[in-house]
Parts: structure tokens; C-alpha cells; sequence
């Protein structure tokens, strides 16, 4: 997988009951499909695998991407054009996807969607150092379990740069909420606060 560019998105998906769920996700293209591969266990694999649609969100609120991190998943949804799919309200762009093929694999198949409709819905301002450390602070703390303390520690002061110099309210209120999330993690792991 590394051999692709990857687009950090907001996966959004619906149970067979109809319950939304929204999730932070890397995605790819590849042969003409975009590519999504959920770990296992994972509710979008399941909503995924029960109604063979999603939707790829793009996203330019880092708030979204921290706060499904950090418990906060209530964000506004609004209906796609394809039944039983949902998108973000407040996407810059959005992808809705028919399942085509699944990739087997014990840990993360690889769910290879047809791009069955494709809508911008608002202007795309530009990038910011600050929404990029967030995001990289995002991917830093769904991966705590696998890193060490003084990687972590070394990561946050690198980005923190960025949040210092560029960030406005969205993006500091996003840092903070990951910031906890991984503060309480390295305090429970070596019993003293970072």
C-alpha cells in the first residue's frame, strides 16, 4: 500500500438498520476503483459488506477527523443521492461508492468500490500547516498502542509548531481534544503526565 497516494478522507456508512457511522479513513485509487481497507473487526467493513455502498468525504475541518478519534461522532449528515448512503454536510467533496470486488484478507481486505457519483459542493479555500499537524496528530493517536512514549513526545513537539504558528479556533479546539487522548494514554503508560 505504500506505493499509493493516499487521501486521509471521512469514510461515512450506514448499518443494515440504517445507523449512520462516520470514520477517519486513508483511501486509494487503483485499476480505475477507490479502495478502502477497514482492520477487522470495524463497523464500516460491516456496513460496507451489509449494503455495498459508502461515501468518501473530503474534509477540510480537521475537527471531524479528531473528533471521531476522541469520542465526538456527532457530526451533521445529510443524504446522498444513491440509497443508503449519507455524507458530511459540510464536505468540500464527496464520492458515493458501489462495492465491486473484495480483496480477502484475515486482517484488512481491500473493499474495491466503483466511483458511482462525484459532487463538489463548496469552494476549497487552500492548504494550512496547522490542519496538516492535526491530521498527522490524528493519525499519531489511532496509532498509541504501537509507538513508544519518546516517538510520541518527539511527534507532538514537531507539530506543535505548525499549531503555534497557523492554527485558528477549529484547528487548536481539534488539537486539544487529541491532545487529551494522548496525554491520558502516556500518563496511564508510564505514570507521569507528558
Amino acid at each position: 500500500m505504500s506505493n499509493h497516494f493516499i487521501r486521509e478522507v471521512i469514510v461515512t456508512t450506514q448499518s443494515a438498520e440504517g445507523q449512520a457511522h462516520i470514520a477517519p479513513m486513508g483511501v486509494w485509487e487503483e485499476d480505475g476503483l477507490v479502495t478502502l481497507a477497514p482492520f477487522r473487526p470495524s463497523r464500516t467493513l460491516d456496513n460496507v459488506l451489509a449494503r455495498s455502498v459508502a461515501v468518501v468525504n473530503a474534509c477540510d475541518d480537521v475537527r471531524v477527523f479528531a473528533g471521531c478519534l476522541t469520542g465526538r461522532h456527532d457530526w451533521p449528515l445529510v443524504a446522498g443521492t444513491m440509497a443508503g448512503t449519507l455524507r458530511l454536510q459540510d464536505a468540500v467533496s464527496h464520492q458515493e461508492l458501489e462495492l465491486v470486488r473484495i480483496d480477502e484478507d484475515a486482517q484488512r481486505p481491500k473493499l474495491r468500490c466503483r466511483v458511482a457519483l462525484e459532487q463538489a459542493h463548496r469552494v476549497f479555500a487552500g492548504f494550512n500547516r496547522a490542519r496538516a499537524a492535526v491530521l498527522e496528530c490524528a493519525i499519531l493517536a489511532s496509532r498509541l498502542h504501537m509507538l513508544p512514549a519518546e516517538k510520541i513526545r518527539n511527534e507532538l513537539a514537531y507539530l506543535a509548531i505548525a499549531i503555534d504558528k497557523t492554527a485558528g479556533p477549529a484547528e487548536r479546539e481539534a488539537w486539544g481534544w487529541l491532545r487529551e487522548k494522548i496525554d491520558a494514554h502516556l500518563a496511564g503508560t508510564e505514570g507521569t503526565p507528558p
